[in-house]
């Protein structure tokens, strides 16, 4: 079986850094598919005879809120847990989404040149030439707010990323001598771009994706902090952090453990990236040495 499997699939498996990262976000991942069965308490409930209650191992913690209440009462470990559903889609979907979006048009543009080429670079340059987040804002703005449309305005803002750096791995590819091959046979530029350049461009592919899971989470924090990501009702560490602030000296917990949770999971997503990295440069150097 494993004689089916790319080798640089197998060197991600074994890679420590991507174990770390990976590992990290399967506990994630466990957390929001489960997150019924483990939050103690309905995200929304609210507990007005028990607010800002400290963690149970702190003096005045109840055992019934395991890190404690927020400003309203509620359970800040049922937030946190329900927090990480929108972390997990959001890692998900907008990597893949901005992956797909950036791909195609670099592979139109890398592969034909010309006129093509040339108009979807200036709008990649233009596009760039914005600041992410302000970008976004704005697009929510446009959007109103709701997970598919942060899904989507994510997207629209990061494809470009992935757009400038395959554009130049499509233009190698595309002097490849099987490549002349293809098209001296008569090939369809459609069959030479799925069979000989797409399968080129994979690897690097997958490590802008793993460093694009950081970015994802941290826009999607960041649109959830000034209000302009999920609905009020929905969790998110965002939203937790943003909450806190307002009780920040008398009870500095609500605040500081959903940043705690945010950190480590930026962490991961820079272990996880630097092994993708590390797999990813490694296959092609040996790609390149073996052509």
């Amino acid at each position: 079986m494993m004689a089916y499997i790319p080798a640089w699939a197998v060197s991600l498996i074994k890679d420590n850094n991507v174990l770390i990262g990976g590992g990290f976000f399967l506990l994630l991942l466990i957390a929001a598919v489960f997150a019924p069965e483990l939050a103690p308490h309905d995200p929304n409930e609210q507990d007005l005879l028990a607010v800002l209650l400290p963690p149970m191992w702190a003096d005045g913690g109840m055992a019934d809120y395991p890190l404690g209440t927020d400003s309203l009462g509620q359970c800040v470990l049922s937030r946190m847990i329900y927090g990480a559903r929108v972390v997990v889609i959001i890692a998900l979907t907008a990597p893949v989404g901005a992956a797909i979006v950036g791909s195609i048009l670099a592979l139109i543009g890398g592969y034909f040149g010309g006129r093509a080429d040339w108009v979807i670079n200036r709008i990649v340059e233009t596009w760039l030439s914005f600041p992410a987040v302000v970008l976004a804002l704005i697009l929510m703005i446009a959007l109103s707010p709701g997970l598919h449309n942060v899904i989507l305005a994510i997207v629209l803002v990061d494809w470009a990323r992935f757009c400038k750096v395959l554009r130049a791995d499509v233009m190698v590819l595309r002097q490849r001598d099987y490549v002349a091959a293809a098209q001296i046979t008569g090939a369809r530029p459609l069959g030479i771009i799925l069979r000989d350049i797409l399968p080129g461009i994979v690897p690097s592919m997958i490590s802008l994706m793993a460093l694009e899971i950081s970015i994802a989470v941290v826009a999607e924090s960041t649109l959830s902090f000034v209000g302009m990501s999920v609905e009020p009702d929905v969790a998110s560490w965002g939203g937790m952090i943003s909450d806190g602030l307002n009780s920040m000296y008398s009870s500095p917990y609500p605040l500081l453990l959903p940043m705690v949770a945010m950190i480590f999971t930026v962490l991961a997503t820079t272990f996880l990236g630097q092994g993708v990295r590390h797999v990813v440069d490694n296959h092609l150097s040996e790609r390149t040495q073996g052509a």
